[in-house]
């Protein structure tokens, strides 16, 4: 099958590019290459073209015959600064509705969209009576250490969260995910094309970069061991999430793109093995060789405490079960290598 893949240089997409190879697909493989994730120097590596998908030329050229794309583009991260938004907009949801009018030109009517667990916000949480439907934690709680949702003087406990969870993105990558679904969504249904949107957990695996705020959790804690520092980590360590490694995200896109599911349809991609991020920490410590991890008890503004995927639909309909366990891959990326930070900001061009 002939697959446009967007974003192919960076680390989700290079994982996925080497998958579709392997599969036998016949890739078109593209990257903007931004000074911000490559470094001012950076050319693609081979097989990869420049392309910007903000460009409809370009776009029209390198979706010749294509069958599906796969689309990985993104400037990532939860956006530090407020400055971040016009970056992600331009990038993420201008770029994505320029490659969709494209795809509509070039008679293309199957995309695999690159979506985050971001989209569900403070994620699902249940009390004694069931469902509660939760808002921002309260800066006088965090304050005084208490982390946790609570609901008529009770701690509540994380739910995994389904598919069909309202989205309510807490942050400005979150709100651009949510946008690209929209589209991407109303796109499908005005031109009668099939989307499956992949809302990825917390990825993780060789190639993350380092040493930036924008990167994941578990690179952040990598680079500071690597430096020889104790990773930090916030409020008490207790936030649940899933970590998901990136030969099951690029596992993941394969069985997608061949699967050509109809429709608008989204995924949580995940391990379905819950971890605390004290948890990830230690992990990472132990088979680095130390230092222990500090506990800070400090907050971060629009920190979301436990955010954690209900993986059977992607299992019933994409026959998905991720193969890496997360104490085996978390050990194994304790000394992974990592990709340098080209910069400490979002792409501003």
């Amino acid at each position: 099958m002939r697959v446009l893949l967007t974003g192919a240089a960076g680390f989700i997409g290079s994982h996925i590019h080497a998958a579709l190879r392997r599969a036998g697909h016949d890739v078109v493989a593209v990257d903007l290459m931004l000074p911000a994730a490559h470094g001012p120097d950076a050319r693609p590596p081979e097989g990869v073209a420049r392309v910007d998908i903000r460009e409809a030329v370009e776009l029209d050229r390198v979706l010749r015959g294509a069958e599906v794309v796969c689309h990985q583009a993104a400037v990532v991260g939860a956006g530090v600064d407020a400055q971040d938004a016009p970056a992600y907009a331009g990038h993420n949801d201008y770029g994505t509705a320029v490659l969709l009018a494209a795809m509509d030109r070039a008679g293309c009517g199957r995309l695999v969209l690159a979506s985050s667990m971001v989209v569900y916000g403070e994620g699902l949480y249940r009390g004694p009576e069931g469902l509660v439907e939760v808002g921002a934690r309260r800066s006088e709680d965090l304050a005084t250490g208490r982390f946790e949702h609570r609901s008529g003087g009770a701690d509540l406990e994380w739910a995994a969260v389904p598919e069909d969870t309202p989205l309510r993105p807490r942050s400005l990558y979150a709100a651009s995910k949510v946008a690209q679904e929209h589209y991407a969504t109303a796109w499908a249904a005005a031109t009668g094309s099939s989307v499956t949107a992949l809302r990825y957990h917390n990825v993780y695996g060789p190639g993350m970069p380092r040493d930036t705020p924008y990167s994941g959790v578990a690179a952040i804690f990598r680079s500071a061991l690597a430096a020889g520092r104790a990773p930090q980590v916030f409020e008490d360590g207790g936030q649940t999430r899933d970590f998901v490694h990136v030969a099951d995200i690029a596992a993941a896109n394969v069985a997608a793109i061949e699967a050509g599911l109809p429709g608008f349809e989204p995924l949580n991609i995940c391990s379905g093995r819950p971890i605390s991020i004290g948890q990830v920490a230690r992990t990472l410590a132990a088979a680095h060789g130390g230092p222990e991890p500090v506990v800070t008890g400090a907050t971060r503004p629009g920190d979301v405490r436990h955010i954690v995927a209900d993986p059977a639909r992607a299992r019933q309909v994409l026959g998905f079960t991720a193969q890496v366990a997360p104490d085996t891959g978390l050990a194994e990326f304790a000394t992974a290598p990592l990709r340098p930070a080209a910069a400490l900001g979002v792409p501003i061009g």
